[in-house]
């Protein structure tokens, strides 16, 4: 196994605290619709793209006049109602600057639209030290396919192998491992540890950074 030479970064739950805001948006975007969804149902979906969930939590293609509308009404109310009260996770951006002290190469892989995650960035203040960001724009399917995991490693040029994701839900773990990446996942989006199954787990981006030399990113 090769040393780590990059970290591939998912943003919402992993260095920002927006899983729940993501869900209200979607639940407030499908009740203009007329489809009653409950948070409930639909916050364990957040990490996964809109192409997967809309079918899940309605039935719908996210393709369809419909799914699009209802997508693009979401990402409206977010951007608009949430994305301005949201804040980093805890030690978010100091784990960032350490990652980025050790040469090791950033890059986003997150399932956010390309619109979100530009303002996404800025918030953790990861818009200043990654080399690449990658969306779900980026990819034709999203998490917990590995599209966008392939893409961002395409941007960084460095195999599999030598890469670590960072993440925080199973999408993530998943998408990870079916492109061959060792993973790392926060308990700070929700997720407890048997449902991540990640190659090591820690409490927030202030615990990680605690504990780099006793995670996968000291090898």
């Amino acid at each position: 196994m090769q040393p780590v030479r990059g970290v591939l970064l998912d943003i919402d739950g992993t260095l920002v605290e927006s899983n729940d805001a993501h869900a209200h948006a979607w639940v407030k975007a499908l009740a203009e619709s007329g489809k009653a969804v409950a948070f409930e149902t639909v916050r364990p979906l957040i990490g996964m793209g809109g192409d997967k969930l809309l079918p899940k939590v309605c039935g719908l293609d996210a393709e369809s006049p419909e799914g699009k509308r209802i997508s693009d009404r979401r990402a409206a109310i977010f951007l608009s109602e949430y994305l301005p009260k949201l804040r980093a996770c805890r030690g978010a951006e100091a784990l960032l600057h350490q990652l980025k002290e050790r040469g090791l190469k950033l890059a986003v892989a997150s399932s956010a639209t390309k619109d979100e995650l530009g303002p996404l960035l800025k918030v953790c203040g990861a818009d200043r030290v990654i080399e690449a960001a990658t969306s779900s724009d980026d990819a034709d399917r999203s998490k917990p396919d590995p599209d966008i995991v392939h893409a961002a490693l395409g941007e960084i040029e460095l195999p599999p192998d030598a890469v670590v994701l960072l993440g925080d839900t199973p999408y993530d773990v998943e998408a990870a491992r079916k492109a061959g990446v060792r993973v790392i996942a926060l308990r700070c989006g929700g997720w407890n540890d048997t449902d991540l199954k990640a190659d090591a787990v820690f409490d927030d981006p202030a615990d990680l950074t605690r504990h780099l030399d006793q995670s996968p990113l000291a090898s």
